[in-house]
Protein backbone atom coordinates (compact mmCIF):
# COMPACT_ATOMS: atom_id res chain seq x y z
CA UNK A 1 0.00 0.00 0.00
CA UNK A 2 1.44 3.56 -1.05
CA UNK A 3 -1.33 6.10 -0.30
CA UNK A 4 -4.24 5.74 2.04
CA UNK A 5 -7.04 8.31 3.20
CA UNK A 6 -8.62 8.61 6.91
CA UNK A 7 -11.42 10.37 8.42
CA UNK A 8 -11.09 10.87 11.89
CA UNK A 9 -13.77 12.20 14.19
CA UNK A 10 -14.81 15.39 15.82
CA UNK A 11 -15.12 14.84 19.72
CA UNK A 12 -16.98 16.24 22.49
CA UNK A 13 -14.96 16.28 25.84
CA UNK A 14 -15.86 16.86 29.49
CA UNK A 15 -19.76 15.75 29.01
CA UNK A 16 -20.90 18.25 31.45
CA UNK A 17 -19.88 16.65 34.45
CA UNK A 18 -16.83 14.76 33.65
CA UNK A 19 -14.19 17.81 33.18
CA UNK A 20 -10.93 16.20 31.53
CA UNK A 21 -12.49 12.71 32.06
CA UNK A 22 -15.26 12.33 29.89
CA UNK A 23 -15.42 12.37 25.93
CA UNK A 24 -17.57 10.79 22.49
CA UNK A 25 -16.94 10.66 18.84
CA UNK A 26 -19.75 12.41 16.56
CA UNK A 27 -20.14 11.14 13.31
CA UNK A 28 -19.73 14.69 12.30
CA UNK A 29 -17.56 16.90 11.54
CA UNK A 30 -14.43 15.54 11.26
CA UNK A 31 -10.61 16.03 9.80
CA UNK A 32 -9.36 13.70 6.47
CA UNK A 33 -5.64 13.00 6.32
CA UNK A 34 -4.01 11.69 3.13
CA UNK A 35 -0.89 9.80 3.44
CA UNK A 36 1.61 9.04 0.15
CA UNK A 37 4.86 7.33 0.34
CA UNK A 38 7.69 8.29 -1.04
CA UNK A 39 11.26 7.30 -1.08
CA UNK A 40 12.95 10.10 0.52
CA UNK A 41 13.08 9.76 4.48
CA UNK A 42 11.13 11.87 6.48
CA UNK A 43 7.45 13.09 7.19
CA UNK A 44 6.04 16.32 4.87
CA UNK A 45 2.94 18.26 5.47
CA UNK A 46 2.82 18.85 1.92
CA UNK A 47 -0.58 20.41 1.97
CA UNK A 48 -3.59 21.38 4.19
CA UNK A 49 -6.82 22.40 2.96
CA UNK A 50 -9.34 24.18 5.02
CA UNK A 51 -7.28 25.78 7.92
CA UNK A 52 -7.14 29.48 5.80
CA UNK A 53 -3.17 29.22 6.07
CA UNK A 54 -3.09 29.51 10.05
CA UNK A 55 -1.47 26.48 10.07
CA UNK A 56 1.88 25.46 10.70
CA UNK A 57 3.33 23.22 7.82
CA UNK A 58 6.40 22.66 9.52
CA UNK A 59 6.07 18.55 10.77
CA UNK A 60 7.11 19.30 14.24
CA UNK A 61 4.89 22.17 14.89
CA UNK A 62 2.13 19.96 13.05
CA UNK A 63 0.02 17.93 15.47
CA UNK A 64 -0.47 14.92 12.49
CA UNK A 65 2.98 15.70 11.71
CA UNK A 66 4.50 14.87 15.29
CA UNK A 67 2.16 12.13 15.74
CA UNK A 68 3.40 10.45 12.43
CA UNK A 69 6.73 11.51 13.53
CA UNK A 70 6.60 9.87 16.74
CA UNK A 71 4.76 6.72 15.70
CA UNK A 72 7.65 5.59 13.21
CA UNK A 73 10.47 6.52 15.82
CA UNK A 74 8.79 4.09 18.12
CA UNK A 75 8.81 1.43 15.61
CA UNK A 76 12.06 1.59 14.33
CA UNK A 77 11.34 2.99 10.56
CA UNK A 78 13.09 6.13 10.41
CA UNK A 79 13.79 5.38 6.44
CA UNK A 80 10.08 5.80 5.77
CA UNK A 81 8.78 8.86 3.92
CA UNK A 82 5.32 9.84 3.80
CA UNK A 83 3.77 13.05 2.19
CA UNK A 84 0.86 14.02 4.16
CA UNK A 85 -2.31 16.37 3.23
CA UNK A 86 -4.61 17.03 5.37
CA UNK A 87 -8.34 18.53 4.92
CA UNK A 88 -9.86 20.19 7.56
CA UNK A 89 -12.76 19.45 8.12
CA UNK A 90 -13.95 21.56 10.92
CA UNK A 91 -13.28 25.31 12.40
CA UNK A 92 -10.67 25.57 14.65
CA UNK A 93 -10.62 26.84 18.08
CA UNK A 94 -14.06 25.20 18.08
CA UNK A 95 -13.91 22.93 21.28
CA UNK A 96 -14.46 20.01 19.10
CA UNK A 97 -11.36 18.18 19.03
CA UNK A 98 -9.64 19.54 16.32
CA UNK A 99 -6.36 18.92 16.81
CA UNK A 100 -7.02 15.43 17.89
CA UNK A 101 -9.05 14.60 15.11
CA UNK A 102 -5.57 15.53 12.95
CA UNK A 103 -3.33 13.65 15.41
CA UNK A 104 -5.35 10.33 15.26
CA UNK A 105 -6.08 10.29 11.83
CA UNK A 106 -2.32 10.82 10.64
CA UNK A 107 -1.91 8.24 13.55
CA UNK A 108 -4.30 5.87 12.21
CA UNK A 109 -3.37 6.64 8.84
CA UNK A 110 0.47 5.77 9.00
CA UNK A 111 -0.59 2.46 11.42
CA UNK A 112 -2.59 0.99 8.60
CA UNK A 113 0.25 1.99 5.89
CA UNK A 114 2.72 0.22 7.44
CA UNK A 115 0.54 -2.97 7.81
CA UNK A 116 -1.06 -2.10 11.35
CA UNK A 117 2.09 -3.28 13.52
CA UNK A 118 0.31 -2.12 16.60
CA UNK A 119 -2.88 -2.48 17.96
CA UNK A 120 -5.39 0.47 18.18
CA UNK A 121 -4.94 1.13 21.50
CA UNK A 122 -1.40 1.51 21.25
CA UNK A 123 -1.67 4.45 19.19
CA UNK A 124 -3.40 6.69 21.89
CA UNK A 125 0.18 8.11 23.50
CA UNK A 126 1.33 9.63 19.87
CA UNK A 127 -1.98 11.03 19.09
CA UNK A 128 -1.46 12.23 22.45
CA UNK A 129 1.68 13.70 21.58
CA UNK A 130 -0.39 15.82 18.65
CA UNK A 131 -2.22 17.46 21.65
CA UNK A 132 0.85 18.03 23.62
CA UNK A 133 2.25 19.94 21.06
CA UNK A 134 -1.41 21.70 20.63
CA UNK A 135 -2.40 22.96 24.17
CA UNK A 136 1.07 22.07 25.99
CA UNK A 137 -1.35 18.99 28.03
CA UNK A 138 -0.86 15.83 26.52
CA UNK A 139 -4.60 15.07 27.86
CA UNK A 140 -6.82 12.33 25.87
CA UNK A 141 -10.28 13.20 26.52
CA UNK A 142 -10.62 14.27 22.84
CA UNK A 143 -7.72 11.94 21.01
CA UNK A 144 -9.34 8.83 22.78
CA UNK A 145 -12.71 9.18 21.82
CA UNK A 146 -11.92 10.25 18.23
CA UNK A 147 -9.27 7.13 18.18
CA UNK A 148 -11.53 4.17 19.60
CA UNK A 149 -15.02 5.66 18.91
CA UNK A 150 -17.91 5.94 21.47
CA UNK A 151 -17.92 7.15 25.13
CA UNK A 152 -14.34 6.93 26.77
CA UNK A 153 -13.68 7.49 30.69
CA UNK A 154 -9.72 8.33 31.47
CA UNK A 155 -9.73 6.96 34.69
CA UNK A 156 -6.06 7.84 35.30
CA UNK A 157 -2.88 9.09 32.90
CA UNK A 158 -0.29 7.88 35.53
CA UNK A 159 -0.74 4.51 34.35
CA UNK A 160 -2.84 5.62 31.22
CA UNK A 161 -6.12 3.79 31.86
CA UNK A 162 -8.94 4.37 29.20
CA UNK A 163 -12.20 3.10 29.44
CA UNK A 164 -14.61 2.53 26.46
CA UNK A 165 -18.33 2.11 27.92
CA UNK A 166 -21.41 1.31 25.92
CA UNK A 167 -23.78 3.95 25.62
CA UNK A 168 -27.43 3.60 24.51
CA UNK A 169 -28.35 2.51 21.16
CA UNK A 170 -30.50 5.15 20.14
CA UNK A 171 -28.75 8.31 21.15
CA UNK A 172 -28.19 11.93 19.38
CA UNK A 173 -26.04 14.77 19.58
CA UNK A 174 -26.90 18.04 18.52
CA UNK A 175 -23.72 20.15 18.36
CA UNK A 176 -23.89 24.09 17.77
CA UNK A 177 -20.68 26.21 17.22
CA UNK A 178 -21.31 30.09 17.26
CA UNK A 179 -18.96 31.79 15.32
CA UNK A 180 -16.58 33.32 17.86
CA UNK A 181 -13.55 31.47 18.53
CA UNK A 182 -12.37 30.56 22.12
CA UNK A 183 -8.95 29.64 22.88
CA UNK A 184 -8.15 26.70 24.92
CA UNK A 185 -5.07 28.07 26.80
CA UNK A 186 -7.76 31.17 27.74
CA UNK A 187 -10.54 28.69 28.78
CA UNK A 188 -8.10 26.71 31.38
CA UNK A 189 -6.82 29.96 32.42
CA UNK A 190 -10.07 31.35 34.48
CA UNK A 191 -10.06 27.93 36.05
CA UNK A 192 -10.42 28.48 39.38
CA UNK A 193 -7.75 26.27 41.51
CA UNK A 194 -9.84 24.82 44.05
CA UNK A 195 -13.05 23.94 44.06
CA UNK A 196 -15.42 23.81 47.74
CA UNK A 197 -16.12 19.87 49.13
CA UNK A 198 -20.25 20.71 48.39
CA UNK A 199 -19.66 20.81 44.59
CA UNK A 200 -17.44 18.55 44.42
CA UNK A 201 -19.48 15.72 45.94
CA UNK A 202 -22.44 17.17 43.82
CA UNK A 203 -20.09 16.74 40.78
CA UNK A 204 -19.13 13.07 41.54
CA UNK A 205 -22.63 12.08 41.78
CA UNK A 206 -23.15 13.36 38.44
CA UNK A 207 -20.15 11.79 37.08
CA UNK A 208 -21.25 8.52 38.80
CA UNK A 209 -25.02 8.97 37.37
CA UNK A 210 -24.10 9.36 33.97
CA UNK A 211 -22.02 6.14 33.61
CA UNK A 212 -24.89 4.50 35.42
CA UNK A 213 -27.56 6.38 33.35
CA UNK A 214 -25.45 5.59 29.76
CA UNK A 215 -24.96 1.95 30.77
CA UNK A 216 -28.10 0.98 31.68
CA UNK A 217 -29.81 2.94 29.72
CA UNK A 218 -31.91 5.13 31.79
CA UNK A 219 -32.39 8.80 30.15
CA UNK A 220 -34.30 10.23 32.89
CA UNK A 221 -31.29 9.48 34.60
CA UNK A 222 -28.95 11.08 31.94
CA UNK A 223 -30.67 14.11 32.18
CA UNK A 224 -30.64 14.37 35.80
CA UNK A 225 -26.35 13.74 35.56
CA UNK A 226 -26.30 16.22 32.68
CA UNK A 227 -25.57 18.50 35.40
CA UNK A 228 -21.56 20.46 35.96
CA UNK A 229 -21.26 22.74 38.75
CA UNK A 230 -17.96 23.45 38.53
CA UNK A 231 -16.46 24.37 35.21
CA UNK A 232 -19.92 25.40 33.11
CA UNK A 233 -20.47 28.24 35.73
CA UNK A 234 -17.05 29.98 34.81
CA UNK A 235 -16.57 29.12 31.43
CA UNK A 236 -20.44 30.06 30.27
CA UNK A 237 -19.18 33.56 30.41
CA UNK A 238 -16.81 33.42 27.46
CA UNK A 239 -19.84 32.54 25.39
CA UNK A 240 -22.50 35.20 24.21
CA UNK A 241 -25.97 34.08 25.10
CA UNK A 242 -24.90 30.51 26.56
CA UNK A 243 -27.73 30.42 29.19
CA UNK A 244 -30.67 31.29 26.35
CA UNK A 245 -28.86 28.30 24.21
CA UNK A 246 -28.74 26.05 26.51
CA UNK A 247 -32.34 26.98 27.93
CA UNK A 248 -33.62 26.44 24.20
CA UNK A 249 -32.25 23.13 24.39
CA UNK A 250 -33.93 21.87 27.36
CA UNK A 251 -37.12 23.56 26.13
CA UNK A 252 -36.95 21.66 22.96
CA UNK A 253 -36.78 18.35 24.36
CA UNK A 254 -32.59 17.64 25.29
CA UNK A 255 -31.74 15.59 27.89
CA UNK A 256 -29.11 18.49 28.68
CA UNK A 257 -26.89 20.67 27.08
CA UNK A 258 -23.38 22.22 28.01
CA UNK A 259 -19.86 23.70 26.45
CA UNK A 260 -18.17 21.24 24.32
CA UNK A 261 -14.85 21.02 25.19
CA UNK A 262 -13.56 24.39 26.17
CA UNK A 263 -16.16 26.19 23.99
CA UNK A 264 -17.46 28.14 22.36
CA UNK A 265 -19.26 24.93 20.74
CA UNK A 266 -21.83 23.81 22.91
CA UNK A 267 -23.75 20.10 22.96
CA UNK A 268 -26.82 18.68 23.69
CA UNK A 269 -28.27 14.94 23.79
CA UNK A 270 -31.84 13.57 23.07
CA UNK A 271 -33.47 10.67 22.57
CA UNK A 272 -34.06 11.15 18.82
CA UNK A 273 -33.10 12.67 15.49
CA UNK A 274 -36.16 14.77 15.20
CA UNK A 275 -35.70 16.46 18.54
CA UNK A 276 -31.85 16.97 18.26
CA UNK A 277 -32.55 18.54 14.63
CA UNK A 278 -35.00 20.89 16.74
CA UNK A 279 -32.92 21.31 19.86
CA UNK A 280 -30.22 22.49 17.10
CA UNK A 281 -32.53 24.81 15.48
CA UNK A 282 -33.43 26.19 18.76
CA UNK A 283 -29.35 27.16 19.75
CA UNK A 284 -29.15 28.74 16.54
CA UNK A 285 -31.79 30.92 17.43
CA UNK A 286 -30.64 32.19 20.55
CA UNK A 287 -27.69 32.77 19.14
CA UNK A 288 -28.90 34.41 16.03
CA UNK A 289 -30.72 36.76 18.74
CA UNK A 290 -27.53 38.33 19.49
CA UNK A 291 -26.24 38.63 15.99
CA UNK A 292 -23.92 35.54 16.49
CA UNK A 293 -24.08 33.35 13.70
CA UNK A 294 -23.48 29.09 13.52
CA UNK A 295 -23.37 25.69 12.49
CA UNK A 296 -25.46 23.05 13.59
CA UNK A 297 -24.05 19.18 13.44
CA UNK A 298 -26.69 16.47 14.47
CA UNK A 299 -25.78 13.06 14.22
CA UNK A 300 -25.62 9.56 16.47
CA UNK A 301 -22.27 8.26 18.80
CA UNK A 302 -19.76 7.42 16.67
CA UNK A 303 -18.75 3.98 17.70
CA UNK A 304 -16.67 3.47 14.59
CA UNK A 305 -13.78 6.10 15.10
CA UNK A 306 -11.63 6.93 12.40
CA UNK A 307 -12.45 5.01 8.96
CA UNK A 308 -10.78 4.34 5.43
CA UNK A 309 -11.58 6.90 2.87
CA UNK A 310 -11.75 6.60 -0.96
CA UNK A 311 -9.05 8.20 -2.65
Amino acid sequence: MDSISIFAPATVANVACGFDIFGFAVANPGDQIILNRRDEPGVSITDIIGDDGRLPRETARNTAGIAIQTYLQHIGRTDVGVDVVLHKQMPLGSGLGSSAASAVAGVYAINELMGRPLPVMSLLPFAMEGERLACGSAHADNVAPSLLGGFVVIRSYNPLDVIRIETPAVLFCTIVHPDIEVNTKDARFILKNEVSLKNTITQMGNVAGLIAGLMTPDYSLISRSLVDVIIEPVRAILIPEFNEAKQAALDNGALGCSISGSGPSMFALSRDAQTAERVGAAMQQAFLSVGVTSEAYVSEINRQGPRVVEL
